[in-house]
């Protein structure tokens, strides 16, 4: 490796401002965690959010569970 060569950073959890159709990341970071299950959403597949909850989703089916539309899956 030489100097010009960057290590890999970790998978680190990043702190975002969600809002109105985008976030705005305020801590750089690999992913953010699903409100309601916990599972790690990498950025790129970010998708589902409450602006205001300022929380995450996994699916829009997690989201429905949130709100009380839906009933957590039977496992």
């Amino acid at each position: 490796m030489n100097r010009f060569e960057r290590q890999p950073q970790a998978a680190v959890e990043a702190e975002v401002e969600y809002r109105d159709g985008d976030f705005r990341i305020r801590r750089p970071g690999a992913y953010v965690r699903c409100a309601v299950t916990g599972e790690a959403i990498p950025l790129e597949e970010l998708r589902y959010w409450n602006v205001d909850l300022q929380e995450a989703y996994s699916s829009p089916e997690v989201k429905l569970v949130r709100i009380g539309v839906a009933f957590p899956p039977k496992s």
